[in-house]
């Protein structure tokens, strides 16, 4: 599921750049694997598990932003019986790490990768999550393959999940495809990537769910001045992203069935939470009528408009309340599905930058053939909430504040200047100290004052803005 992006141009003795380096030490970020780890994952390298099922001749390809070199995902589209066959590899991390080892103990500790807009503090050493386990073009790797075959309308008739040898052709980025298919120059495998996300997009509305496309923030240093801008996704990032969503559901209903599995779930938002995103539309003069459903809303935004783009990115506020669930013995949760994608669905198609992913494959490859779940899956199951939901606050701290020492650079030569803006948040504690949504620049921050207006448009003046020392502050002018 999305996560605000946030990129930075500029030089590496900016201010902006030391407040990360900073942020990095005071959240307790680790930026390097102890050595008895790097030793295991250089060993792990050199002689991993390898699968017996050899498919490496079918010509998977994969699709990144530019420079990515921990490549989760494969895919090979074709077509078959009247509708589609979709193949797709995830690299196969217990290919590498062993169960209870110091490499295993430390992703543990992760959880997860950790993204700064100055670079990534990964999941695993760079020797395997950039290397030896991503699936790099013209290398066989050991890999977790699902096909899935879809009817005419994109929905799933068949599912098939098993480990496989794989090797990648082809490493595309996103505007690169975007061309090859608008052009008409894409290749069969690699053009049936429109006629199948638009496919499972219109099942996606009829089931009534919501796919994100956060815009990327872009902050660009111009004249030791910041300035802000955003890049819409290309709709081939919608499309790639609707295989991974189709993956997510087939894992979840394969776990469902077994009766043991770990899924993503996400109650409907609390009423709370979808009003202060409305104040938060007000403010960036979103229309938005009561009769107008989230999700019809969010359809019909367009992410090039800056003002559309802010609210996007707002809108990830929603999925905070997602978690991940555990089951075992066919004994059910009471809640079995993610409320934006509509259905049961489980993290799996980013093992190399997510924990939990490399249990779920465990469990789909155990139930696909028929076989019991290992042991040392059953062991750590219980436990694996707690060790994503440290993962995930870490996670969102880093997220939060890298927004606020952004929003600062981009006003830190305005203050004592006068905005346009709404109060979309107050604390029921503190009455005099909220949020205030700005409408252009688009930004949040801060707010404290004795009278703030819910929900109403004001004038707010800015009081502090420092990113290396204070956050944003306003206070009604």
């Amino acid at each position: 599921m999305p996560r605000r992006h946030i990129s930075v141009t500029g030089v590496p003795e900016a201010p902006l750049w030391a407040a990360f380096t900073a942020l990095r030490a005071a959240l307790g970020v680790p930026r390097n694997f102890p050595a008895e780890v790097l030793a295991e994952a250089e060993q792990a390298a050199k002689a991993p598990a390898l699968p017996s099922y050899d498919a490496t001749d079918i010509p998977f390809f994969t699709i990144d932003p530019p420079g990515s070199t921990d490549l989760d995902q494969a895919i090979h589209l074709s077509p078959r019986d009247g509708g589609h066959r979709v193949r797709y590899a995830i690299a196969d991390v217990a290919a590498f790490v062993v169960p209870g080892k110091e490499l295993d103990a430390e992703t543990h500790r992760r959880a997860t990768t950790l993204y700064f807009p100055d670079g990534k503090v990964p999941l695993h050493p760079g020797v395997l999550g950039d290397g030896a386990a991503s699936l790099l073009p013209d290398q066989d790797r050991p890999a977790v393959l699902w096909t899935v075959d879809l009817d005419a309308d994109g929905r799933q008739r068949a599912l098939d999940v098993r480990r496989a040898l794989v090797r990648s052709r082809a490493r595309f980025d996103y505007e690169g495809v975007q061309k090859q298919i608008d052009t008409g120059t894409a290749e069969v495998p690699v053009a049936l990537l429109k006629e199948i996300g638009e496919s499972r997009e219109r099942l996606e509305a009829e089931r009534g769910g919501i796919s994100l496309q956060v815009p990327e923030q872009q902050i660009v240093q111009s004249d030791h001045r910041y300035a802000p801008a955003y890049r819409a996704p290309l709709p081939v990032e919608a499309w790639n992203a609707q295989l991974s969503l189709l993956t997510g559901m087939a894992a979840a209903q394969v776990m469902l069935a077994h009766g043991t599995g770990v899924l993503r779930t996400l109650p409907a938002a609390p009423g709370g939470a979808v009003a202060r995103l409305r104040r938060t539309a007000h403010a960036l003069r979103i229309d938005w009528p009561h009769h107008v459903s989230y999700a019809a809303l969010i359809r019909s935004l367009d992410p090039h408009r800056p003002q559309h783009a802010a609210f996007l990115q707002e809108c990830t506020t929603l999925l905070r309340g997602a978690g991940y669930t555990v089951f075992r013995g066919g004994a059910l949760p009471a809640l079995t599905t993610h409320a934006a994608v509509a259905a049961p669905y489980a993290h799996c198609t980013a093992p190399l930058r997510r924990l939990a992913d490399r249990y779920t494959a465990e469990i789909c490859l155990a139930a696909a053939a028929g076989q019991a779940t290992p042991d040392w899956v059953l062991a750590a199951l219980d436990e694996l909430p707690r060790w994503m939901a440290g993962g995930s606050r870490r996670a969102a701290a880093v997220e939060r504040e890298c927004v606020d020492i952004v929003e600062a650079a981009l006003l830190t030569d305005r203050v004592g200047d006068v905005f346009d803006g709404c109060v979309v948040d107050v604390d029921e504690h503190r009455p005099t100290v909220g949020t205030v949504q700005l409408e252009s620049p688009a930004v949040i921050g801060r707010i404290e004052g004795e009278h703030l207006p819910l929900g109403d448009r004001l004038r707010v003046r800015l009081v502090q803005a420092d990113p290396g020392a204070a956050k944003v502050l306003f206070a009604p002018a």
